[in-house]
């Protein structure tokens, strides 16, 4: 029987101990309740601490950076377009007495942060075109490869997108002052068109991409007709010089032959003679055929050397 006892007191004693000390590490913080009411003041510091067993409870709190991340929502802009934006915010616990009393844990603060941050964000979206809200800078559009030669600019914006965020920011850091937190920053992590108003988009984009493509089709166009055009007449000119030359050829070649005959011409009347006969002979075989029949005078020099033959 005292054995049992003594068991008994020594898990009691061991409950008591236990419930006595805590620790607390660097990245938290905590908040002692008792009752389930906040008693004395936050615990920040890192240690082995001291508690009321049984009638007082740990509640533990991070001091690192915290994530929040919204869903995407459809939200109107000023100039009446639907655009779907996804925002991010990185915020933390200041005040750990204040973030208990009002809400509670982590699951509370994303809950009230949901309202915050996308009622902020909706009503930043709706003071502005679409233009500030995809757009933070008014620098020159670049030339692309594709259309080098665009001339069109950019409409100028006044605030952009990082004014927005900023307004964003600042709104939900008035408002989560109370809460015992802090928003350290709001990112809009995309932005898009909502299905409907991306099919019109993409048919500008095509419409406008066939444009550039119908005009470089008839640069081409063009281009092959000046390159047609110049190749013909150079072919003429070639050819025009080919038979210019042709013909200086052809004419020297014929004075040639002239001066041979003349030379053979000037000969003895021997020579002259068998030049005579010769060409005489090839006129004969190039005039009569196989059944070739002439009708000659005897006294023509075409029938000279035949009459000799007989």
């Amino acid at each position: 029987m005292n054995r049992t006892l003594a068991i008994i007191l020594g898990i009691l004693i061991l409950m008591a101990v236990s419930g006595t000390f805590y620790v607390v590490p660097e990245y938290e913080q905590i908040i002692i309740t008792q009752f389930g009411k906040p008693v004395g003041d936050p615990v920040a510091t890192p240690g082995l601490k001291v508690k009321l067993p049984f009638v007082q409870k740990v509640h533990r709190f991070e001091k690192r950076f915290l994530e929040w991340d919204g869903e995407p929502n459809e939200l109107p802009t000023r100039d009446k377009r639907f655009i779907e934006v996804n925002t991010y915010a990185r915020w933390r616990i200041t005040d750990p007495l204040l973030f208990f009393q009002r809400l509670r844990d982590e699951r509370g603060a994303q809950t009230r942060l949901d309202d915050i941050l996308d009622g902020e964000t909706r009503n930043a979206i709706a003071k502005y075109d679409v233009l500030e809200v995809v757009r933070s800078t008014n620098r020159e559009a670049e030339r692309t490869e594709i259309d080098p030669d665009d001339e069109s600019r950019l409409e100028p914006i006044v605030a952009g997108r990082e004014r927005i965020r900023l307004e964003i920011l600042s709104n939900a850091q008035q408002r989560t002052a109370n809460l015992g937190i802090e928003v350290l920053d709001v990112q809009l992590k995309r932005i898009n068109y909502i299905p409907q108003v991306q099919r019109s988009v993409f048919e500008r984009m095509i419409a406008e991409r066939k444009r550039i493509a119908d005009r470089f089709r008839s640069e081409g166009e063009g281009e092959a007709s000046r390159i047609n055009g110049l190749k013909e007449r150079d072919l003429l000119r070639v050819q025009s010089e080919a038979y210019r030359t042709a013909e200086e050829i052809r004419g020297r070649a014929d004075a040639l032959a002239t001066n041979i005959y003349a030379a053979a011409f000037d000969r003895s009347a021997q020579s002259r003679e068998f030049y005579t006969f010769l060409k005489t002979m090839e006129s004969y075989e190039q005039t009569f055929g196989k059944d070739s029949r002439l009708i000659l005078t005897t006294d023509s020099d075409f029938y000279r050397y035949i009459k000799r033959s007989r």
